[in-house]
């Protein structure tokens, strides 16, 4: 089981950055995916949820506005555009996917992170 999180990396202010996260191993189209982000210093924040069917989507007040996720599940990805990055942006961005269970509880599988780092 592995999901491989890439597109990180270095941008300026107002730039913009596409993160994917590709899985392997497991039933991809079955997991609900989020990305979270975690700055230096700081606790791990969700950034913005999509549904196993890509259906619906949901996203921190924070980012409303500046990211998209959106996922194709014939290619085992899912995906996070952001654009008009902020200094604050800053952070190690990760994917978990997640499959609740009907009787209660979930599996859950996360990524190692990609570096998002915004300056001038």
């Amino acid at each position: 089981v592995q999901l491989v999180e890439s597109g990180g990396g270095l941008v300026n202010p107002g730039e913009s950055l596409k993160l994917s996260c590709a899985a392997s191993g497991f039933t991809f189209s079955g997991f609900a995916v989020s990305w979270y982000r975690q700055a230096p210093g700081k606790g791990r924040e969700l950034v913005a949820s999509i549904t196993s069917g890509g259906v619906s989507t949901i996203y921190s007040d924070s980012m409303k506005g500046r990211f998209t996720i959106s996922r194709d599940n014939a290619k085992n990805s899912v995906y996070l555009q952001m654009d008009s990055l902020k200094f604050e942006d800053t952070a190690v961005y990760f994917c978990k996917a997640e499959q609740f269970f009907a009787e209660g509880g979930a599996r859950t599988y996360w990524g190692q992170g990609t570096q998002v780092t915004v300056s001038s």
